[in-house]
């Protein structure tokens, strides 16, 4: 599997640019049922720190040495570097039962997409659950950007690092189905509805 670095609440955008995305993550959230939280690419920690505020057992792993010494600024045993590319979880992680991993705006910027839902699904415990968020794809959203001639700048080709999968509720839907996993929630967050900035797909292991 490809690494990532850095592509969730990175270390290099402000907390305030993924607000959008909190509230219908936490919404989807139960701490009688989420008991032990992996954020996997938590960037600077914003999210999992956040979580660990309310009151979850969360961690974070990253690639970022950089955006993971900021996390552990608050919590500095919560949080790990770790490259994803080894196949694993750090040591001092491999024993906690991951019930559940939140992935927030990492997955388009994979090679290896269906890597990546193979990793997660090896590090959840027997149904366990998926939170994932990714910029949303959907038609109404596409023909507008066709329309506006604004392919070009949303792209963004010449960003390093950028995007590299776009992704749309069916897409994405059907790479966790086919990984064995069952969809059970379904959210567009920012904007209005159908030109949302991202979604967020939860799903568990059937």
């Amino acid at each position: 599997m490809t690494a990532y670095k850095d592509y969730g609440f990175t270390n290099s955008q402000p907390a305030h640019t993924f607000n959008y995305l909190q509230t219908p993550i936490l919404s989807l959230l139960d701490k009688n049922a989420n008991r032990c939280i992996l954020d996997l690419g938590c960037g600077n920690g914003y999210l999992a720190n956040y979580l660990i505020s309310q009151g979850y057992n969360a961690y974070g792993i990253d690639a970022s040495t950089e955006g993971i010494t900021i996390a552990q600024e608050t919590n500095p045993s919560r949080f790990f570097i770790q490259d994803l590319s080894t196949g694993k979880l750090p040591g001092e992680l491999q024993s906690l039962p991951f019930d559940t991993i939140i992935s927030t705006e990492v997955i388009e910027h994979l090679y290896d997409p269906a890597g990546f839902i193979d990793f997660c699904k090896q590090a959840l415990k027997n149904k366990g659950e998926l939170i994932i968020s990714t910029p949303y794809h959907g038609y109404l959203k596409n023909l507008s950007l066709s329309l506006l001639n604004k392919w070009d700048s949303h792209l963004g080709p010449a960003w390093h690092g950028g995007h590299i999968k776009f992704w749309s509720r069916a897409t994405l839907s059907d790479l966790l189905k086919n990984a064995g996993f069952t969809v059970t929630a379904f959210k567009g967050c920012g904007r209005i509805p159908y030109f949302w900035k991202s979604m967020v797909i939860k799903a568990k292991i059937s």
